[in-house]
């Protein structure tokens, strides 16, 4: 058995869908399918949402944009008529339901949680729905369906949320003979699944990854192959360094620190619903399924020079807590955490000192982070100062902790370049060393780690 996942980069027009369907239909063993939206459609759903929060009324030019867009995938990728119809039924009773919700929103003038969720799980309804209407089309038994519909459930949050892997695993063992009825292809719907009351959640931006992974993990899938518009995980983000390597090779930590640290190949959380299995993660090149791409097995090989990877991330702003005892009282990290978390802040990373506790957060919520720790301060806090200036340089490899001289190349190649490393940090992961620079000379440290490990491209 084994997982296919489509990107929304895969499914951009006619042609895409047809693609997709030549490469589900080439594989002989059981499989089912998981799908993103169609690429672009989930910006138009959170412009949608935004626009008619502030009261327009903007539903009737958010629904007429879905159906061109998704009547036009119909009429290009599914030839058989009494199919193409019954998809454009589909079509117009789904977007019927979500102009509902989105008219909704637009006299309310305010949208909750759970009801964003909603609104932006119809993305993946309707890629899903037209996937399946093309594999009907070419011969191939399919069938769609919605992940809350199979018994995805997560915790009780509406977004970013996390499955339930146990419980979803009990409730789609039932639907196994429904989905795989005479051998067909199920195409089911990622990025969102229900919260125990029911209501909408959805797994975070590019959230269909991790919910490919826990359908994987549902089934007991023994592959779960990716399909992106990219060759794989690279030595470095090519919009950096000229002519990156191509990784042929990598474990799951090594990918999910990648992923963490910025490289943008999958979702950072994808390996979680696999944890304790034997899962073989191929990420696959859309445009040429003859390449290996890369894959991600649980188990790791160290290379001759270590470095696998080096990312870059702009993402991320530093938050400095400054005071003679904060290191030292108990209790003051846990209170920051626990702060944070009631405003949905992630921590990303902790580095403390006797006099300065220095916290790692997404530069979105840097605000945020400030004016909570404002209201966290009592007499040991001295002064909090946040630096949004900054991007986290990321280094990693199997064996980065136990082969000597490493670091010290890492370091070397950067103060050779003149770069300042503002905050170090190793010793936290097994496969991955990370440092902070000034975000303007961020291309520069990692085209000089490149160098140093790889040698001069271009």
């Amino acid at each position: 058995m084994k997982v296919i996942k489509f990107g929304g980069g895969c499914l951009k027009d006619g042609e895409s869908f047809i693609r997709a369907v030549s490469i589900i239909g080439s594989s002989r063993e059981p499989q089912a399918v998981v799908v993103s939206a169609t690429e672009g459609t989930t910006d138009l759903l959170v412009e949608g949402i935004r626009e008619a929060a502030t009261g327009k009324d903007v539903t009737a030019r958010v629904i007429s944009a879905l159906m061109e867009k998704h009547g036009a995938l119909i009429h290009h990728s599914i030839s058989s008529e009494e199919i193409r119809a019954d998809a454009f039924r589909g079509l117009q009773e789904k977007t019927g339901r979500l102009e509902k919700l989105l008219t909704a929103v637009s006299l309310a003038c305010e949208v909750s949680s759970s009801l964003r969720a909603h609104i932006l799980s119809y993305g993946e309804r309707l890629s899903a729905l037209i996937l399946s209407a093309a594999l009907r089309s070419a011969g191939i038994a399919s069938a769609a369906w919605d992940s809350d519909e199979i018994g995805m459930v997560t915790d009780e949050t509406c977004e970013n949320a996390t499955v339930d892997i146990e419980e979803f695993r009990a409730n789609i063992a039932a639907l196994v003979p429904a989905l795989f009825e005479s051998n067909a292809v199920p195409v089911i719907t990622g990025f969102f699944a229900r919260t125990p009351r029911g209501k909408i959640s959805t797994l975070g931006r590019n959230g269909s990854d991790y919910s490919a992974a826990a359908v994987a993990a549902a089934l007991n899938a023994t592959r779960l192959e990716i399909w992106k518009d990219v060759d794989g995980f690279l030595s470095a983000d090519p919009d950096l360094v000229a002519n990156p390597i191509p990784i042929r090779r990598l474990s799951w930590l090594e990918a999910a620190e990648l992923s963490y640290f910025g490289a943008k190949i999958l979702h950072p959380r994808t390996f979680e619903p696999l944890a304790g299995m034997d899962v073989s993660v191929v990420i696959k090149h859309f445009l040429e399924p003859q390449s290996p791409g890369t894959e991600i097995l649980a188990e790791g090989i160290e290379t001759e020079d270590v470095v696998k990877s080096v990312t870059a991330n702009g993402r991320t702003a530093l938050l400095r807590i400054h005071g003679s005892g904060v290191g030292f009282k108990p209790g003051v990290i846990g209170r920051i955490g626990r702060g944070f978390a009631d405003h949905g802040i992630n921590i990303r990373s902790v580095i403390t000192s006797q006099t300065c506790i220095n916290l790692l957060v997404d530069k979105a919520d840097a605000g945020r982070s400030l004016e909570e720790m404002k209201t966290l301060a009592n007499g040991i806090v001295q002064r909090i100062e946040l630096k949004d200036d900054i991007a986290l340089i990321a280094v990693v490899g199997e064996g980065l902790l136990r082969r000597t001289g490493v670091a010290a190349r890492v370091f070397s190649a950067v103060s050779r370049a003149g770069i300042n490393i503002e905050m170090i940090s190793t010793g936290a992961s097994e496969v991955a060393a990370y440092f902070i620079v000034g975000k303007n000379r961020a291309a520069e440290a990692v085209n000089a780690l490149h160098e140093e490990f790889f040698g001069k491209r271009g």
